[in-house]
Protein backbone atom coordinates (compact mmCIF):
# COMPACT_ATOMS: atom_id res chain seq x y z
CA UNK A 1 0.00 0.00 0.00
CA UNK A 2 1.45 3.11 -0.65
CA UNK A 3 -0.06 6.25 1.63
CA UNK A 4 1.34 9.54 1.45
CA UNK A 5 0.08 12.88 3.18
CA UNK A 6 -1.18 14.81 1.05
CA UNK A 7 -3.46 17.66 2.82
CA UNK A 8 -3.29 19.05 6.92
CA UNK A 9 -5.33 21.75 7.80
CA UNK A 10 -3.82 24.65 10.13
CA UNK A 11 -7.07 26.59 12.03
CA UNK A 12 -6.17 30.67 11.65
CA UNK A 13 -8.22 33.30 12.72
CA UNK A 14 -6.81 36.12 10.47
CA UNK A 15 -5.96 34.95 7.08
CA UNK A 16 -4.17 38.14 6.09
CA UNK A 17 -1.78 37.87 8.99
CA UNK A 18 -1.46 33.88 8.24
CA UNK A 19 -0.87 34.63 4.61
CA UNK A 20 2.00 36.89 5.77
CA UNK A 21 3.49 34.87 8.33
CA UNK A 22 3.28 31.22 6.31
CA UNK A 23 4.25 32.60 2.93
CA UNK A 24 6.50 35.63 3.70
CA UNK A 25 8.29 34.23 6.83
CA UNK A 26 8.23 30.66 5.90
CA UNK A 27 8.46 31.09 2.18
CA UNK A 28 5.51 28.88 1.49
CA UNK A 29 3.61 29.76 -1.90
CA UNK A 30 -0.20 30.47 -1.45
CA UNK A 31 -1.65 27.91 -4.21
CA UNK A 32 -5.63 28.71 -3.35
CA UNK A 33 -7.33 31.21 -2.28
CA UNK A 34 -11.21 30.12 -2.04
CA UNK A 35 -14.15 32.21 -0.27
CA UNK A 36 -17.96 30.29 0.45
CA UNK A 37 -20.13 31.15 2.57
CA UNK A 38 -18.71 33.70 4.48
CA UNK A 39 -15.69 31.43 5.39
CA UNK A 40 -11.78 31.69 3.53
CA UNK A 41 -9.31 29.11 2.69
CA UNK A 42 -6.06 29.54 2.03
CA UNK A 43 -3.94 26.26 0.58
CA UNK A 44 -0.24 26.86 1.02
CA UNK A 45 2.59 24.70 0.51
CA UNK A 46 6.73 24.55 0.11
CA UNK A 47 8.16 24.46 -3.58
CA UNK A 48 10.10 21.67 -2.83
CA UNK A 49 7.12 19.49 -1.61
CA UNK A 50 4.05 20.03 -4.82
CA UNK A 51 2.31 17.03 -3.23
CA UNK A 52 1.85 18.29 0.05
CA UNK A 53 -0.63 20.97 1.02
CA UNK A 54 -1.24 22.89 4.49
CA UNK A 55 -5.07 24.17 4.21
CA UNK A 56 -4.96 27.28 6.58
CA UNK A 57 -9.11 27.56 7.83
CA UNK A 58 -11.11 29.13 9.79
CA UNK A 59 -11.96 27.38 13.35
CA UNK A 60 -14.69 24.99 13.00
CA UNK A 61 -15.10 24.95 9.11
CA UNK A 62 -17.00 21.76 8.78
CA UNK A 63 -20.15 21.29 7.37
CA UNK A 64 -21.46 19.55 10.74
CA UNK A 65 -19.94 22.01 13.23
CA UNK A 66 -22.81 23.83 14.80
CA UNK A 67 -22.47 27.67 15.64
CA UNK A 68 -21.80 26.67 19.64
CA UNK A 69 -18.97 24.40 18.20
CA UNK A 70 -17.93 27.09 15.86
CA UNK A 71 -17.32 29.34 19.28
CA UNK A 72 -15.78 26.59 21.16
CA UNK A 73 -13.24 25.84 18.46
CA UNK A 74 -12.36 30.09 18.09
CA UNK A 75 -11.75 29.88 22.04
CA UNK A 76 -9.65 27.00 21.97
CA UNK A 77 -7.56 28.26 19.09
CA UNK A 78 -7.36 31.73 21.05
CA UNK A 79 -5.82 30.04 24.04
CA UNK A 80 -3.61 28.17 21.50
CA UNK A 81 -4.13 24.52 22.45
CA UNK A 82 -4.66 23.36 19.01
CA UNK A 83 -2.27 21.32 17.36
CA UNK A 84 0.21 22.71 15.15
CA UNK A 85 2.42 20.64 12.39
CA UNK A 86 6.13 19.98 12.45
CA UNK A 87 8.03 20.94 9.70
CA UNK A 88 11.72 20.13 8.47
CA UNK A 89 14.45 22.05 7.72
CA UNK A 90 17.68 22.02 6.21
CA UNK A 91 19.46 24.75 9.17
CA UNK A 92 17.37 24.86 12.14
CA UNK A 93 18.79 27.94 13.33
CA UNK A 94 18.77 30.26 9.89
CA UNK A 95 15.19 29.44 10.35
CA UNK A 96 14.98 30.13 14.01
CA UNK A 97 16.89 33.94 12.80
CA UNK A 98 14.36 34.58 10.21
CA UNK A 99 11.18 33.58 12.25
CA UNK A 100 12.39 35.35 15.63
CA UNK A 101 13.06 38.71 13.11
CA UNK A 102 9.42 38.47 12.33
CA UNK A 103 8.31 39.07 15.84
CA UNK A 104 7.00 35.99 16.20
CA UNK A 105 6.15 33.97 19.80
CA UNK A 106 9.29 32.26 20.21
CA UNK A 107 8.44 29.04 22.38
CA UNK A 108 12.00 27.21 22.25
CA UNK A 109 14.81 28.41 20.73
CA UNK A 110 16.96 25.90 18.78
CA UNK A 111 18.20 22.86 20.72
CA UNK A 112 20.12 19.15 19.84
CA UNK A 113 17.03 16.60 21.13
CA UNK A 114 18.35 13.14 22.04
CA UNK A 115 16.41 11.60 19.36
CA UNK A 116 18.79 12.97 17.00
CA UNK A 117 17.17 15.98 15.62
CA UNK A 118 17.93 19.56 16.74
CA UNK A 119 14.59 21.55 16.63
CA UNK A 120 12.64 24.93 17.89
CA UNK A 121 9.39 26.05 18.43
CA UNK A 122 7.33 28.83 17.39
CA UNK A 123 3.88 30.02 17.40
CA UNK A 124 1.82 31.27 14.20
CA UNK A 125 0.13 34.40 14.33
CA UNK A 126 -3.15 32.87 15.39
CA UNK A 127 -1.24 30.64 18.23
CA UNK A 128 -0.76 27.58 16.71
CA UNK A 129 2.24 25.87 17.76
CA UNK A 130 4.68 25.05 14.88
CA UNK A 131 7.74 23.22 15.12
CA UNK A 132 11.02 23.44 12.70
CA UNK A 133 13.58 19.63 12.84
CA UNK A 134 16.74 19.54 11.46
CA UNK A 135 17.28 15.95 10.91
CA UNK A 136 20.87 14.01 11.41
CA UNK A 137 22.18 16.68 14.14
Amino acid sequence: MDVKLHTCFIAVDDHDKAIAFYRDVLGLEVRNDVGFEGMRWVTVGSPAQPEVSVVLEPPGAGPDFSPADREAMARLLAKGVLRGVIFSTADCDALFARVEESGADVLQEPMDQPYGVRDCAFRDPAGNVLRFVQRGV
